[in-house]
């Protein structure tokens, strides 16, 4: 089986420095200064989920398969500042050119990561073409929604329809898969300041991997791969799991064995 693909998955915080210039809250500390630009958006939209540009970046996870190669890993390391992060997204992008895989990637993930990499000034030339460094880039690149550069899992199994649209959660239910294990998006910023942040790594791994095993199967039924083939990718991600130690992983295995 012939892959190059790279399933990616970010976790976030509120852009408290930001919201301190938008809100004019001064000297106020973060948890203040979170809570009302919390307040802020449920005056606006109901919701305490803020715009894109207001996310910062604390965790970008991926799985990379290509050629004999998986893995599963997060970006930097635990004091790694944002602008190192995304740097290193961008950076391997550019090295290896992968079919990008996400869950909702479209509706959040990239949006968000467009904004830190303006703000940071990450360039990826790659990334951005759209046929004006690479022709073939014109009709298929990482921007095109209808494109196969990026393939955001949720939006194509939903028909690009709103009312189709499933959770990660639900969808790894449906396939036996063993989901979220004790964390939620809605609780990243409390662990964060728990100073949770290898908790928060974790679980965006988990939520990478439970996505790149819904991509195998995606595969599978638009008959990119024969059953064989992804019976033996399943395989590849089974001995994988089996030499990880970290208490996650041993869990994630756990819950995929009993389903």
């Amino acid at each position: 089986m012939d892959l190059n693909c790279l399933v990616f998955d970010i976790e976030t915080v509120p852009d408290t420095d930001l919201g301190r210039r938008l809100l004019g809250l001064g000297e106020a500390d973060d948890a203040a200064v979170a809570e009302a630009m919390f307040a802020a958006r449920r005056e606006v939209t109901g919701s305490d989920f803020l715009p894109y540009e207001q996310h910062r970046i604390v965790a970008i996870s991926a799985a990379l398969r290509t050629g004999a190669q998986f893995h599963v890993w997060s970006l930097g390391g635990l004091e790694s500042p944002e602008d190192d992060l995304v740097t290193r997204f961008f950076a391997g992008l550019e090295k290896t050119q992968p079919t990008l895989v996400s869950w909702n990637g479209g509706g959040f993930d990239l949006p968000v990561l467009h904004y830190r990499a303006l703000k940071h000034g990450v360039a990826s030339r790659r990334y951005w073409d759209v046929g004006d460094f690479d022709q073939g880039f014109r009709y298929n690149n990482y921007l095109g929604r209808f494109h196969w550069r990026h393939i955001d899992l949720m939006d194509v199994l939903a028909a690009y329809q709103g009312r189709g649209r499933a959770s990660l959660e639900n969808v790894a239910a449906l396939l036996g898969l063993p989901g979220k294990l004790g964390m939620s998006g809605d609780k990243v910023w409390d662990a964060y300041r728990a100073g949770r942040l290898p908790d928060i790594r974790a679980y965006c791994e988990t939520d990478v991997l439970n996505t790149y095993l819904v991509y195998l199967r995606f595969e599978l039924i638009r008959g990119r791969v024969t059953r064989e083939a992804y019976e033996e990718e399943v395989a590849r991600v089974w001995e994988w799991l089996e030499d990880r130690t970290e208490p996650h992983w041993q869990q994630f295995a756990t819950a995929w064995d009993v389903t």
